[in-house]
């Protein structure tokens, strides 16, 4: 059967939105709002299998929501919610528990990477984190996911679940009218410049809020001189930037300011390179910050603005959350007439 067309991602509420955030998830959030019905997310159930202050999350929470306000993002024409106050998506997930095969977790790299070494500490949420971000997808039969390359993993595993789940309850399915097939099979939206953002001080790792230095990333709430001093202090090397892509195939830092320019300008890396190759990087840096000041410092400054207003983002939220619910409750109350359970 063919399933509506329907965006769904979402943002976790951990504090200090970043440059990586922006180019890699919110820009392409807005521009996606012009050819489907999208449904943005503030992933606050995702963001708890970490410890979070519980003082400090309501201001994280509010912040990733005006982030994507201050982006574009329009929650009249779209949907935007916090995930806790739509209990379908914890639901779903527990079925989804109920579908997943333990092997399929254990390949997962991200809880590998993020549970370290100390892994029997990890909570069983970090485990099953994959579970309940296929639950958020399903439980608005998406059909697309903008995603970076680190979640593409997770989105594969969300298309299995979404199989077992088709094949294993296939009868039921059909026997309550719901056609062949009940859950799509997502799609991953990969696009662009500079989808996987690195650090300012170390091109091979990614650009993260948890850093210790922040001269590693240019935060979406930093004024201009905080952008050019960072820019200004980014991690180069003592060539020339070269004048084609292959020549930024052993330089990471280069490979991820050349990236990031192209990504804020709305080009590419070849077109960059043609404009800058041969120039020294005192030269790159000045047109980067340019960009960045140009791009982040209206965002900032309506972050701001709308972030001083608590009570209206607070609105705004429980406004999507009432409209994600309608559709999360439909999708609800038909897993379980398929699986069987006795409900009103």
């Amino acid at each position: 059967m063919g399933f509506p067309q329907r965006v769904f991602s979402g943002v976790q509420p951990s504090g200090n939105l970043h440059l990586g955030n922006y180019l890699g998830a919110i820009k392409r959030f807005v521009e996606l709002q012009a050819r489907y019905d999208c449904i943005y997310c503030v992933v606050d159930l995702h963001a708890i299998t970490v410890w979070q202050d519980p003082t400090e999350l309501p201001r994280a929470i509010r912040e990733v929501a005006a982030a994507f306000l201050a982006c574009g993002i329009d929650p009249k024409k779209h949907i935007v919610f916090n995930q806790s106050q739509v209990a379908e998506h914890a639901e779903l997930a527990w079925v989804f528990n109920c579908v997943a095969r333990l092997g399929w977790l254990n390949r997962m790299t991200q809880f590998k990477e993020k549970a370290g070494k100390d892994r029997e500490n990890a909570s069983v949420g970090l485990y099953a984190y994959p579970t309940l971000m296929a639950a958020d997808i399903l439980v608005y039969r998406a059909t697309h996911v903008p995603v970076g390359e680190d979640q593409k993993q997770h989105l594969e595993l969300s298309r299995d679940i979404a199989q077992k789940f088709n094949k294993d309850f296939g009868q039921s399915i059909r026997d309550k009218g719901y056609g062949d097939t009940f859950f799509p099979l997502p799609e991953p939206l990969i696009t662009g410049e500079a989808t996987r953002v690195m650090s300012l001080r170390d091109g091979t790792k990614k650009m993260s809020k948890s850093d210790a230095s922040d001269q590693s990333r240019i935060n979406l709430t930093d004024d201009a001189d905080a952008i050019a001093q960072k820019i200004r202090r980014a991690k180069t090397d003592p060539e020339p930037l070269p004048s084609e892509e292959k020549g930024l195939e052993t330089r990471p830092e280069a490979d991820n300011l050349v990236g990031i320019y192209a990504a804020l300008t709305d080009t590419t890396r070849a077109l960059v390179l043609k404009q800058f190759g041969n120039a020294q990087f005192s030269t790159f840096k000045t047109a980067l910050t340019d960009a960045a000041v140009a791009k982040l410092g209206p965002i900032a400054a309506e972050m701001k603005r709308l972030l001083s207003d608590a009570t209206a983002i607070d609105k705004v939220l429980a406004d999507g959350a009432a409209r994600a619910q309608k559709l999360a409750g439909e999708t609800m109350k038909a897993v379980k007439d398929i699986v069987g359970f006795v409900h009103s």
